[in-house]
């Protein structure tokens, strides 16, 4: 599908969610793809919510399309998410679809079309410890954007000043903010909080967290629990024991904050509760809780609805946040184009996708190639057999 003297077309949709602002690739990502002899083919209108006119990627060196022509002609369709069925059902073998696919959540959908030829390159299965995967993180780029936007979420909802201020009419003490988890998105929330003036408190349970919340100058609060750091750098699950102690100890610390912002979101997996039924009946009347953890397999806040919010019968908002980065539209985008061609690259350096499953970036990223289900984590999620060692392969051009 290549055209003539190019080594590789990169096509970008737009995507059709409603609550979806950002585009796979801006203009500054599609400059630096063409720059490296690479042509991208962008559906008409694809960046016009994230602030970028056809005009602008034309400039760059794109070439606008209809979606049916960028879905036809290109050999890799950078993507968000999991295109639409409407959009895989006219891939064919060879393409490859680059995204946060959430392939543990779309087993359904990984088999067949794996089985339709297509190269499959999830984001979310990166080896994110990894020192030369830092350029791919997707994820950590994602929630440095969401953990930005839940501070100022947080600010608009509350009811009061964040800061201290004194004025003619009196004085306002600042708001107590406590920030549930302190990987990338806390961190971020934390010091956008403590820049608008509150006093803010960083919860983890891995003890070594404690040093860069204090960076922020924010207090760091842990549990007697000390779950530690688990598989990918997330904390590690906790036994029934230790979880039932934790949320026990968490819930007594929380009536004492106005808002609560919780960051635990695991891809594949079912968010932990941590503000539960009983802990939101003890909060006062006009807390506000933003729940980055919200998804359609429930939150870290009880009752959060992704992309709701609601107020309980004792007046405390719930802001359920699952994808706060699509409301920082034009910043997320272009952090996440980045991402995006460092994978192209990483996968492409001779310009055509080469997938080698002796290098660890490749054999976690991708989950399927040359007709099979190559990632071992999906293999091992849907029951097939582990794949013994094989030699790089070359995909082919459609």
């Amino acid at each position: 599908m290549a055209n003539s003297g190019i080594s590789l077309t990169v096509g970008v949709l737009s995507e059709r969610d409603s609550h979806e602002h950002r585009v796979a690739l801006d203009p500054s990502a599609c400059g630096r793809l063409v720059h490296s002899e690479m042509a991208v083919l962008v559906e008409s209108d694809c960046g016009l919510d994230a602030g970028f006119p056809d005009h602008a990627y034309e400039a760059a060196g794109a070439t606008i399309a209809t979606r049916s022509g960028v879905i036809a002609d290109c050999d890799v369709l950078a993507s968000l998410s999991f295109p639409p069925r409407a959009v895989t059902d006219q891939l064919v073998a060879g393409q490859t679809i680059i995204g946060l696919l959430d392939p543990l959540n779309s087993l359904d959908r990984v088999g067949p079309l794996a089985e339709q030829g297509l190269t499959l390159v999830a984001l979310e299965l990166l080896p994110r410890t990894l020192s030369r995967a830092q350029a791919m993180d997707a994820l950590s780029s994602q929630s440095s954007a969401a953990g930005y936007r839940a501070a100022i979420v947080a600010a608009e909802k509350f009811g009061r000043y964040l800061p201290m201020m004194i004025t003619a009419s009196g004085t306002a003490i600042p708001a107590k903010v406590i920030v549930i988890g302190t990987g990338v998105a806390g961190l971020q929330a934390i010091a956008t909080t403590k820049r608008l003036g509150a006093v803010v408190t960083g919860y983890d349970v891995r003890e070594a967290s404690r040093m860069e919340v204090e960076s922020l100058g924010a207090k760091f609060l842990t549990s007697s629990v000390a779950a530690g750091t688990g598989e990918g750098g997330y904390a590690r699950p906790m036994t029934t024991e230790e979880q039932s102690t934790q949320q026990q100890e968490l819930a007594a610390a929380l009536a004492a904050f106005d808002i609560i912002i919780t960051t635990a979101k695991v891809p594949g997996r079912t968010p932990p509760l941590l503000v539960s039924a009983e802990t939101l009946t003890t909060l006062k009347p006009g807390t506000v809780c933003v729940d980055l953890g919200a998804s359609d397999k429930g939150g870290n806040v009880f009752g959060s609805i992704d992309g709701s919010t609601t107020t309980t019968t004792s007046g405390v908002v719930v802001v359920g946040a699952g994808n706060l980065a699509a409301d920082l539209p034009a910043s997320a985008s272009q952090m996440y184009g980045k991402n995006i061609t460092a994978v192209i690259e990483a996968l492409a350096p001779m310009g055509a996708i080469t997938i080698d499953p002796t290098d660890e970036i490749h054999a976690s990223l991708v989950a399927s190639h040359d007709g099979i289900v190559t990632n071992p984590v999906l293999r091992a999620a849907m029951k097939l057999e582990p794949l013994g060692s094989s030699e790089p392969l070359k995909a082919q051009a459609p």
